[in-house]
């Protein structure tokens, strides 16, 4: 696989490997929990709004999760990345990679209703902070194209009835999330916030909803990444780096 200057390949796992270009977002903790929140559900269609390098459908393949994945990813050198991250794993023929703005992706694009959505959205608005003069970083972080509502609307427009969107998001914008589901016709099934220990505020949540459900949350028990005062993993943490999955834990 012949790599451009900016581009370098990491080993995920066991299974995958990852061509990134160092010049955009690389792999996170939030990415890979997002994966792990996703329940397994072998044959299922699924799709993910702001695909980046493929990463979290590729995760979500290779532990069976699903059966194929529409990633819908406006920037075309990205795209590019993960079209050849899915062929260097061996994952062609299940991540179809669409290059469009989600704004104007319909049903006909992932050949109908899917199962179920995920997405690790933007979550700086355009007027929050300073944008980063790397293009591809500045539209990873900050709503270019989209805003949180825009992702719903998309997730609504995508989604069987009765389908789920799965979202990895940030605390301080939980209202506008809680709205912007909403009026998307999306109700909150499950919350679970992410701390970096007992002693730290949420640095991450991770929400499901349900496009047509009835009202009625689940908040699970906080998510805790390390121990007090050390930069060890909890067992919990462990369990889900380990498998991927949030199921023995939740």
């Amino acid at each position: 696989m012949e790599l451009n200057k900016s581009e370098r390949i990491n080993e995920i796992n066991e299974r995958l490997r990852l061509i990134e270009n160092k010049d955009s977002l690389t792999f996170g903790t939030d990415a890979y929990l997002l994966a792990a929140f996703l329940p397994k559900r072998s044959n299922a269609r699924g799709v993910e709004l702001g695909l980046g390098s493929g990463v979290i459908s590729l995760l979500a393949l290779s532990k069976k999760k699903c059966q194929e994945v529409y990633g819908i990813e406006v920037q075309n050198n990205i795209a590019d990345i993960a079209r050849r991250n899915a062929k260097l794993n061996g994952f062609e023929n299940e991540l179809k990679v669409i290059c469009k703005d989600l704004r104007e992706v319909k049903a006909h694009d992932t050949n109908g209703e899917v199962d179920f959505v995920f997405s690790n959205p933007p979550y700086m608005k355009l007027t929050s902070g300073k944008l980063n003069e790397n293009e591809n970083k500045s539209i990873s972080r900050h709503e270019v194209f989209g805003k949180i509502d825009d992702f719903c609307a998309c997730a609504k427009a995508l989604l069987k009835h009765g389908g789920n969107f799965y979202v990895v998001y940030r605390p301080d914008r939980i209202a506008d999330l809680f709205c912007a589901l909403r009026n998307n016709n999306l109700e909150p099934k499950r919350l679970l916030f992410v701390h970096k220990n007992s002693h730290t505020p949420p640095s991450l949540l991770l929400i499901s909803a349900k496009l047509g459900g009835k009202s009625g949350i689940v908040i699970d028990k906080p998510l805790y990444i390390y121990n007090d005062n050390s930069q060890k993993y909890t067992d919990e943490f462990n369990k889900i780096y380990e498998n991927c999955s949030m199921e023995e834990i939740l």
